[in-house]
């Protein structure tokens, strides 16, 4: 084969392989407010556009709950959550990387969104 040849074979491979997996990232969200929360958003920290309601029908009560996201891409997120008052508060560029990573939600958080 020519030079040529194999140049776009290897370019034609490098686009019909998939990619390597992206390393992914359990969080357990552990919620220490003395709200519950209602609704969690996440949306990589590039992004503009915020995903589904992680936490679905389930409730994260206040005082010590806890929630685990799991199959999590590797990345900076912004999230978004919503507590019983329908208050809400974007925490952004949240690291999410590794296994057992735990994210904490404090009154502290969730105040400093109220007096943006």
């Amino acid at each position: 084969m020519r030079k040529a040849q194999i140049a776009t074979l290897l370019l034609l491979a490098a686009f019909t392989l998939p990619a390597a997996a992206a390393k992914k990232a359990t969080i357990k969200v552990l919620n220490q407010s003395k709200w519950e929360i209602h609704h969690l958003y996440l949306s990589p920290a590039s992004s503009k556009h915020w995903g589904p309601d992680q936490l679905g029908d389930e409730v994260i009560q206040a005082k010590g709950g806890s929630f685990k996201l799991t199959n999590i891409n590797c990345d900076d997120y912004d999230i978004k959550v919503v507590d019983e008052d329908g208050d809400e508060c974007v925490v952004e560029a949240v690291n999410m990387c590794g296994d057992d990573t735990v994210w904490k939600i404090t009154d502290k958080i969730l105040l400093a969104c109220e007096n943006q």
